[in-house]
């Protein structure tokens, strides 16, 4: 097997022993299949960038505390003040590390270096989920009685409204 080259190859005719549908190399008119693109002015770039920025991390926690407390209002009319302080424990349960996160993630925003950005990133989602968790299991010690229902129900409405939120662009 040789080396590849960086000498363009050319076409090859077919031959009776060639394979169907195998591609041939045609280095002669490589570059006529796609245009090239045009450049952005500044102007364009910045109006570009504007139509694509993606929501803004404490957008994704107000909508969350938003539909926390829906839910909690909800909850709390329909079973009581016992289950409306669960469903608000249960939204804080998401909206607390949220927050945790949020702050974690626009103090790293202007780092220079892609891999202590990632490194970053993981110890903040590393220390949402130790949040998380530590809240769930305080759940108990916190609050007398736990109606675990209304509590998992506000927490899966603030996690579900999370990625609903991060879907709908900022506007």
């Amino acid at each position: 097997m040789s080396p590849p080259s960086s000498v363009p190859q050319q076409e090859k005719p077919q031959q009776p022993g060639d394979v169907a549908g195998k591609p041939v190399l045609n280095a002669a008119n490589w570059d006529d299949e796609d245009p090239l693109p045009r450049r952005l002015s500044a102007t364009e770039a910045e109006a570009f960038r504007d139509q694509r920025s993606a929501p803004s991390p404490w957008r994704v926690v107000l909508v969350q505390a938003e539909a926390g407390a829906v839910i909690s209002l909800l909850v709390g009319l329909m079973f009581g003040l016992p289950a409306l302080w669960s469903a608000l424990y249960g939204a804080a349960t998401a909206i607390v590390p949220g927050a945790l996160m949020a702050r974690g993630a626009t103090r790293m925003a202007d780092s220079k270096s892609p891999m202590a950005t990632a490194l970053a990133l993981l110890g903040w989602e590393s220390a949402k989920i130790v949040c998380s968790v530590a809240m769930l299991v305080s759940a108990a010690r916190v609050l007398h009685p736990v109606v675990w229902p209304a509590l998992l129900v506000a927490l899966a409405g603030c996690l579900t409204v999370y990625w609903v939120a991060l879907a709908w662009r900022s506007r």
